[in-house]
């Protein structure tokens, strides 16, 4: 089992590199954010001719969640329950399986938070803590998959020079210490425990020149601890960030054989 998650700064704009990356990778779950468009304009039809199944929550210019699936999702849930929110930064499914493990695949956009003294920030703390109350709901026999535009890069080999972003967001103390309040709900940072000395990134300024490889590693997917003798592969697939008008991020990558 291949997923995928990829925020592709405007799905309006990379709707082609969108289906050239599936046909070339065929994931059997490919999750999106910052689809920057409402649940009326998503290209349900594109995929469904490829015989995709889509699932969106989105907004007008601003953030937005997909799955696209190879399977029909079960229990399609927006949002995170219990916490107002006028921004759509969470969808989440369950895709089905003949036999057990099942998974709940959640596409989440964590917000930036801009800077650690604005009304932003505490709306990004607000938002985890209330997204990690959630997880701990959802211990319900069904293991879960976390994807998405985390906004954390959770160590100093998940940025270029942490010493240039000391006191920024992105890397400050509170954000990396919600990511290890993550870990301890039960999950697994699957790229870092394939590649555990690994410095590689998968978010590069547009301001910066892609070749100079200033980036960060702020894309994730996490997986249940019970689920690791499943997992087989974790890399990012930086071959986007090369295209023709691409997103500042490229595509994470996590591979499960269900037969460990």
């Amino acid at each position: 089992m291949k997923i995928a998650s990829w925020n592709v700064n405007s799905l309006k704009v990379r709707l082609p590199q969108v289906l050239d990356w599936i046909s070339l990778n065929q994931p059997d779950v490919l999750c999106l954010q910052e689809t920057k468009q409402n649940n009326d304009n998503f290209p349900h039809d594109v995929f469904e001719k490829r015989g995709l199944f889509s699932y969106h929550n989105g907004q007008n210019t601003y953030n937005g969640v997909a799955i696209i699936s190879n399977k029909e999702l079960i229990d399609v849930q927006f949002d995170i329950p219990n916490f107002y929110d006028e921004q759509k930064r969470l969808i989440s499914g369950i895709y089905p399986n003949d036999e057990d493990p099942k998974f709940r695949v959640i596409s989440a956009y964590i917000p930036n938070g801009q800077s650690l003294n604005s009304d932003k920030f505490e709306y990004k703390m607000n938002w985890l803590k209330s997204f990690i109350n959630f997880l701990q709901t959802k211990i319900d026999g069904i293991e879960n998959i976390i994807t998405g535009d985390f906004n954390i890069a959770p160590s100093t080999l998940d940025c270029y020079d942490t010493k240039s972003w000391d006191g920024k967001i992105l890397v400050s103390p509170q954000e990396r210490e919600y990511f290890d309040k993550l870990l301890n709900v039960g999950f697994i940072d699957t790229f870092r425990e394939m590649n555990p000395n690994a410095n590689e990134f998968s978010w590069w300024d547009y301001r910066i020149p892609f070749k100079r490889n200033l980036g960060m590693r702020i894309d994730h997917i996490l997986l249940s601890k019970t689920l690791l003798p499943f997992l087989k592969k974790a890399y990012i697939d930086k071959a986007t960030r090369t295209l023709e008008r691409p997103s500042d991020h490229v595509p994470v990558v996590t591979e499960l054989s269900l037969n460990p």
